[in-house]
């Protein structure tokens, strides 16, 4: 899986407990959607 792919957001996001925002699954999302809501967590 390649760094910055949907799939690798999607498996961070997930590794950090993450698997719902806003009432949908994340796999639903865009991944720019996804970079972002990674970067909120991060933080």
């Amino acid at each position: 899986m390649h760094v910055g792919s949907k799939g690798w957001y999607v498996e961070e996001l997930k590794s950090r407990g993450v698997r719902t925002h806003e009432g949908r699954y994340i796999e639903q999302y865009k991944t720019h959607v996804l970079a972002n809501l990674l970067e909120e967590k991060k933080n």
